[in-house]
């Protein structure tokens, strides 16, 4: 069985360990909009940055 010279960093470990979790991000459906967006994320939608289904900022009409 191998051993190894020297201990491993363990940035080298996590590192190394990271690449399994790689797959398609998950979606969310927005309960007041019906938008698709991310999770843990703020979208826009019709003029209005929308967060957790409440309004967030709302875009300022061109003058």
């Amino acid at each position: 069985m191998a051993h190894p010279k020297r201990r491993q960093s363990t940035t080298r470990r996590d590192k190394r360990r990271t690449h399994y979790k790689a797959k398609m991000p998950t979606i969310a459906k927005d309960p007041t909009t019906g938008e698709p967006h991310l999770y843990h994320r703020a979208h826009w939608h019709e003029g209005k940055l929308y967060y957790k289904g409440k309004v967030v900022l709302e875009k300022e009409a061109a003058e």
